[in-house]
């Protein structure tokens, strides 16, 4: 691991910032979540593309089996994207991040079953301080109230996004993450083009500047910035700096949209990004 510098501290906190303004963006575009996928990927998938060809990147993936994981975590990415759009729009960027945030202990419970590995029972309560933290936020199960949608879908989106993050697994070790990151982007431009047409393109023209925002600089830009931070810091460092995503985007909703979260917002995201530190800090220490 190379000595970190300041820079590289900047860097790092940067791209989480620019990760996590995608949630204010989502909050600007009145676009149904489908349409606001096709052009992130769109957008996204072109920029790393040219980059890619700058830089004389293979975009080969050379087994059936793996271009079959590709296209499995592409679907469940498309998923992940879909759902938390829709719980950003129906609630807030606060009730949307945290409730996406319990994707690191769901990946925990799940990853057992997945590679059929020894369960810990540390996850189990982890899990029930996740579920704690959701309670406060939403005490009751109504689904005509929008923070329970919100809730409801931002926790389908973090089981989405830790499914595909663990098909990916196998992949992120054999190729670049660039590589990886241009199939899928790829695959959800053209997974969703068929809903372009939901919307007036005076709409989608008017939007234009936030959505090239959200694809180039929330998107390509910001996830770039992170994995490249990768080789200047431990993974533990750099997910722990990245699980403070919410607290950014929750600080520029209130800047940008003047959306200031209730009491039980701020104690079942604490309880919920709490999880997420003991669930990284305990592993590091156990690896």
């Amino acid at each position: 691991m190379n000595k970190t510098s300041a820079k590289d501290i900047v860097e790092l906190n940067f791209s989480v910032i620019l990760i996590s303004s995608a949630a204010v963006l989502v909050r600007f575009i009145p676009l149904n979540p489908t349409q606001i996928s096709f052009w992130r990927g769109v957008i996204a998938f072109i920029t790393i593309g040219i980059v890619m060809l700058i830089k004389k990147t293979s975009f080969r993936i050379s087994s059936k089996n793996d271009r079959a994981r590709l296209f499995t975590s592409s679907v469940l990415f498309a998923l992940h994207w879909i759902s938390y759009f829709y719980a950003l729009q129906v609630s807030s960027v606060a009730i949307g991040m945290l409730s996406l945030f319990t994707f690191p202990v769901i990946t925990a419970i799940i990853e057992p079953i997945y590679f059929k590995t020894k369960f810990n029972k540390r996850h189990l309560i982890l899990a029930v301080l996740v579920f704690i933290g959701l309670y406060v936020m939403a005490p009751e199960i109504n689904f005509e109230n929008n923070s329970t949608k919100g809730i409801v879908s931002g926790v389908l989106s973090g089981l989405f996004f830790a499914l595909r993050n663990l098909t990916m697994k196998s992949n992120a070790s054999k190729y670049k993450g660039s590589v990886l990151m241009f199939y899928q982007f790829l695959f959800i431009g053209i997974l969703f083009c068929p809903f372009l047409f939901l919307n007036e393109k005076s709409q989608t023209i008017k939007f234009m500047p936030y959505i090239l925002c959200l694809g180039i600089f929330a998107t390509a830009i910001g996830h770039t910035i992170f994995v490249k931070s990768l080789k200047k810091f431990e993974v533990t460092t750099a997910s722990i700096i990245a699980s403070s995503q919410p607290v950014f985007g929750i600080f520029m909703g209130l800047i940008f949209l003047n959306e200031s979260p209730n009491t039980q917002t701020v104690v079942g995201g604490v309880l919920i990004i709490s999880s997420v530190f003991i669930e990284i800090y305990t592993k590091n220490k156990t690896e």
